[in-house]
């Protein structure tokens, strides 16, 4: 009777403990959320500010003084002048652990598209139509909630604020400095707003977008305007790869319900094609064809151009054809896949099961130079709703009327300082 006292006491002692982690664990993710929620009107306003200040890839001098400057406010350690205006803030927590890093890129696009917000950008030709500000805002966000746990954090944590992702040089310049090396990162993480639902977080493990090339076809003088017309056509048309008869190269359909990329079957997987409109070029008694290809299959990528020289071999075009090449072909974001899942989980535990939506496709024209990140340590790269068709914003990168429903800034602040927090703590 005496053993089987000690063996109950035992097991209700466990369950009290297991219960007791469960509830601090369940207690640290809330208090995240409520920190989130009384520091969002103050992350709206550094973002707006940033919205009518824009600044283009190599000039983000005001941005960067303006992060620094909040970084410092907060007790973290600041480098500046990293890789150009790259800004990177240190958190060490309380105990030893793993280096984790998020990244946010800084740069604003050159354009003078429609802009129906009160603070609009003062910068002529220049806007943050493709939601870096956001970016901005979201990374000082988990910065300022982690540093009010970092006696929870277990490692050091890098707020990179990376400049020049437009010019696709940002992150590659970050990567070779010396600060990266020092870091001896374990993982990296990002993520991009764009027209999805506000709030809902996508990923998809490996490539993310397809991969995008630049073909440069050179003819001798003999070619002419029309003979380009006819023989790109051709080409187009018997490279074309794609689901039924919807097509991939339409964006919008990316974010439908039914068709695009949260579908199983959605058109935006397995397709090659080639866009529509091409450039032709007059260089030294030469014309060259120039145009961007989307294929979403790597093991095509060496197929492509053999299969072009042998579509001119075969027309009456041949006598003219020079030669064939890639002119461009930035790497795609890639996704470590066991990563992917495992932080996928996390983000499904901590704020319920749907927190986090399946990818089944890849975007075309879309792209991220995070990649050259991901290419030094395993990363993950997250794409975050902004879209509100209850208010009418469409969140559609580089697009006329692009808007932001600012509440996505609770969702990534809130996730993703639990995220990091929950991946401190793993081996």
């Amino acid at each position: 009777m005496k053993f089987k006292s000690h063996l109950i006491e035992l097991v209700i002692l466990s369950i009290i403990v297991i219960g007791c982690d469960f509830s601090n664990e369940q207690s640290i993710h809330q208090k995240i959320e409520k920190q989130t929620n009384e520091i969002f009107d103050s992350l709206v306003k550094i973002r707006r500010d940033l919205h009518e200040y824009p600044e283009l890839a190599g000039n983000e001098k005001r941005t960067s003084k303006i992060i620094a400057e909040y970084l410092s406010n907060l007790g973290l350690e600041v480098k500046k002048g990293v890789a150009g205006y790259g800004v990177v803030g240190i958190l060490k927590g309380g105990k030893e652990g793993k280096s984790i890093a998020w990244r946010a890129d800084m740069d604003a696009i050159p354009n003078d598209f429609a802009d129906q917000v009160s603070y609009k950008s003062k910068n002529k030709g220049i806007q943050h139509g493709c939601g870096h500000d956001v970016h901005i805002a979201i990374g000082l966000g988990i910065a300022e909630v982690l540093s009010k746990n970092k006696e929870s954090i277990e490692g050091t944590i890098y707020f990179i604020f990376q400049p020049e992702e437009e010019t696709f040089v940002g992150a590659k310049n970050m990567v070779n400095s010396n600060l990266f090396s020092e870091m001896n990162l374990d993982e990296i993480y990002a993520l991009h707003v764009t027209a999805l639902p506000v709030g809902q977080i996508m990923v998809k493990p490996n490539e993310l977008f397809a991969y995008q090339k630049i073909i440069q076809i050179t003819f001798n003088e003999t070619f002419s305007g029309d003979d380009a017309e006819t023989l790109y056509g051709k080409i187009r048309s018997e490279f074309l790869r794609k689901k039924d008869s919807l097509n991939p190269w339409e964006i919008p359909k990316a974010f439908d319900s039914i068709v695009g990329l949260t579908n199983t079957n959605t058109i935006f997987k397995d397709y090659l094609f080639m866009e529509e409109n091409f450039v032709l070029e007059e260089d030294k008694n030469q014309l060259k064809i120039k145009a961007w290809l989307y294929e979403t299959n790597k093991s095509n990528l060496s197929n492509i151009l053999p299969k072009i020289e042998q579509i001119i071999s075969n027309s009456e075009f041949k006598d003219k054809f020079m030669s064939t090449s890639y002119i461009q072909e930035n790497p795609t974001v890639l996704n470590d896949e066991k990563l992917t899942d495992e932080a996928t989980n996390i983000l499904n535990d901590v704020y319920g099961d749907g927190t986090v939506v399946m990818d089944y496709g890849q975007i075309p024209y879309f792209n991220d130079d995070f990649i050259y990140f991901q290419q030094k340590v395993s990363g993950v790269y997250f794409l975050l709703g902004g879209s509100n068709q209850e208010k009418g914003i469409v969140a559609m990168n580089h697009a006329p009327n692009f808007r932001i429903d600012e509440e996505c800034i609770k969702t990534g602040v809130k996730s993703f300082s639990s995220l990091i927090l929950e991946r401190t703590k793993t081996e």
